[in-house]
This record gives C-alpha cells, structure tokens and sequence, in this order.
C-alpha cells in the first residue's frame, strides 16, 4: 500500500510516521517548507525525484499512490481536496474540512459522486474514552439522554502557543476557534446523542490576550522584552525548559537551545502574546438543542491550568461524569432517596501513548483497514463529519449576531 501526503508539519509527520511504521510507502510528500520536507524524505526514505516543494507539482503526477494525507492549513483544503479527487485518491483529510460551510457541502458531494473516500480526522471518535462513554450510552442501561455538559480546557499555555502565536492565531488566516479547535467536540456530541442539531445560541470574546493587559514595561518580543522576568509568557520560559517536547518541537526542527535562540528572535514564537494579530475568542459558551430533545451546553477556554475535556451526561435513569485528563469515567444510577446509596461504577481508561489519547493511532489503524478492504465507509466519513462544520459556522454566526440560529435556516443560505 502506498500513501502521498501534502504538509509534512507536525499533524502530517504523526500521520506519516505511522504509515512509514507499519510498512505503507509514502510515495510522494508536498511541503513548503524545505526544512520540513528533507526531514520527511530522509526519515521516510522518499526519493528526491517524489519531493514537491507545492502541492500541485505533486497532484501533477497523477494518481501514484492509494490514497492521500492531507494535513495543510485549513484554508488550503479544498483546492487540495477537490485536485486529490479528480486525481482518484481516497483521502485521510485533517479537521477542519474547511472554514467554508458551502465549500464542505461541495467536497462532500463530490467524493460521494465520485465513489471516493474521505476520512475526516475526528480523532476523538478512535480513543478509548469516547468509545467507552458511547458503549455505555448505546447499552441503553442508563435510559435516553436527556442533556449534557461539556467542556474543553484549552489550557493557558496551549492557547497562547496555538491560538495567540501560532497558525491558527487569526481566523482570516485559518479558522474560528469554534472550527478549528472545537468541531472535534462537536462531533463527538453529534455522535453520543445519535441525533442531529436544530437550533444554537454562543457568547464569547477575545478578552485576555490583547495589548491592554500586558505587562507595564512589556515589548513586542520576549528577547528584549523588560518584563520578561515576571511574565509566565516569556518564550524562553515556554520553550527552553521542555526542549523535544511538544509544543517546543514546532517552533524549530532542530531542538537544541541554539536553535530555539534563533528561531526565537524573529520568528512568531517570540512575539508578546498582547501584542501578535490574533483575534480569535479566548472564551466561548453555547448552548445547543438537537431533534431528539436533548439539550447541550458547551464552554471553551483558554483560562484552565491543564489541557483536557470533561463532560456531564444526564439520563433518564443515570448519569456518567468524566474526564479524559483523569482517564476515568463515573457511572452512577438513580436511586429513591438521599439514604440510599448510588450504584456506581468506575471505569479507568488505560493510558496511550499515541497522541489524542490514543485517537491518531486509531484513525490511521481504521483508516488503512478500509483501504485494505477497498470500504467506502469509516467512523469518520466525510457524510458524518460535514454536520459539525455546519455547526461550528452557525455558532460563529450567532455569536456575532447575538442570535439564536435555526440549523435548518442556516442550511438553506448555503444552497
């Protein structure tokens, strides 16, 4: 079996990586990058001839693999998607499909017209935790959803890495966070109800990281900066201590302290975090209904210590409380009165080395067994995937109107 993939960054390396592990070829790479590209080559032994600096010398060659990995900025997907396509490739897609909402319903019907497979990486749908809550769900021992409670703890540094100095900072260059960060959560919800979205409602801002909050005596990079001492933001803080580690390992491809000085003094992770041009919120609550009755509440935010999801699911006979951080998941049934007991049960999830819990081995494990099996379907088909898009857009939406959106009306502005 052999594989192309187009961007070679740190989404696309996971992906590469496994493929090369498990004895598929990856038989051609794009990747603007130079850096990036010949660490891909050399560690995946592509030959010279199959290294493309832009993704359309690459889909030039036609259809020289069984499937493409598609891991580029957001705003690139589609032009990628829809040349893999008429190419031939089945596609492994990075999340988000795209910013656009009429630009995912045209790559969906596209693949679907043509007979091609998409596999959105919704990862969260492949780890143990998530499974785990859907297993208990779908047994029905807990009685129907009645309403959840999630969250997503972007956690402080995380965000200020990603989403103040990185990529996905600006959503005229990427995405809104709501996209881009959380329509993996979107989908999960969309997946534990079995049901589908009818109305929304969102409130949120940018509120922390901008220039009226930074230190006095604060500049516009770390290296020079007079404040740097007292501010848990300073680059050197960040990066320094955590070397050949995540996130320490994107800000350069060498990871020695020469090279992060380097990379430091003028690149974008560097930069003040109140004074780079992001805009995307720091902060989000929503509220969602779905056809089924159940009703959900969502929050996102930048302001929690650690990186993790937690969730409250409320039936009509039990509820599950869980974490993903903790890797435990609490099922408790109703009972009569405060005096009696609750029947409870505690599921530990076993810990996985593969990121996302355990999630990017998985897709790349289901991924490549579809292939094997020449199926069109997977746990996260393109069909499946498109409706948290729509979703993420119509919160965007009702967030900057202030109103509630109807999914249906939404859908029909996009025909």
């Amino acid at each position: 079996m052999k594989y192309v993939l187009i961007g070679a960054g740190s989404r696309g390396s996971i992906y590469g990586s496994w493929a090369h592990q498990h004895g598929i070829e990856i038989a051609a790479v794009a990747e603007l990058r130079p850096d990036r590209l010949a660490k891909a080559a050399r560690d995946w032994n592509v030959p010279d001839e199959r290294c493309f600096t832009n993704a359309e010398e690459l889909f030039a060659q036609g259809r020289i693999a069984d499937a493409a990995i598609i891991a580029t900025m957001d705003r690139d997907h589609y032009g990628h998607v829809m040349k893999a396509l008429d190419c031939g490739y089945d596609i492994l897609l990075e999340k988000p499909i795209s910013p656009d909402p009429r630009e995912c319903i045209e790559i969906e019907e596209k693949a679907n017209a043509l007979g091609r497979k998409i596999t959105v990486c919704h990862v969260l749908r492949y780890t143990d935790f998530f499974g785990t809550l859907k297993d208990v769900l779908d047994s029905g021992e807990l009685g129907k959803i009645v309403a959840i409670k999630h969250s997503e703890n972007i956690g402080n540094f995380h965000m200020a890495h990603s989403f103040v100095r990185g990529n996905w900072r600006n959503d005229t260059l990427s995405s809104p966070i709501i996209m881009q960060k959380s329509c993996h959560d979107l989908d999960i919800l969309l997946w534990l109800t079995g049901a589908h979205c009818t109305k929304v409602a969102a409130f949120g801002s940018l509120s922390y990281f901008r220039e009226e909050n930074a230190p006095v005596g604060s500049g516009e990079r770390c290296r020079d900066c007079a404040a740097a001492d007292r501010c848990r933001f300073n680059a050197y803080k960040v990066y320094g201590p955590i070397l050949g580690q995540w996130p320490a390992d994107v800000v350069c491809l060498e990871q020695t302290p020469e090279a992060l000085d380097e990379a430091l003094k003028t690149g974008p992770y560097g930069r003040c975090v109140y004074r780079c041009d992001n805009n995307v919120c720091d902060h989000m609550s929503m509220i969602m209904e779905f056809d089924s009755g159940v009703t959900a509440t969502f929050s996102l935010t930048a302001q929690t210590s650690g990186i993790h999801r937690n969730i409250h699911i409320m039936c009509e006979d039990g509820e599950i409380l869980a974490d993903d951080g903790e890797r435990q998941i609490i099922v408790r049934h109703f009972v009569s009165n405060q005096a009696e007991t609750f029947e409870t049960l505690t599921i530990n999830i076993r810990a996985n080395a593969s990121g996302h819990g355990g999630g990017d081995a998985g897709i790349m494990e289901d991924f490549t067994a579809s292939m094997a099996e020449h199926s069109t379907d997977s746990r996260s088909s393109i069909s499946r995937s498109v409706e948290s898009h729509l979703m993420a857009c119509a919160l965007e939406q009702a967030r900057l109107t202030g109103k509630v959106v109807d999914m249906e009306e939404f859908r029909k502005t996009l025909a």
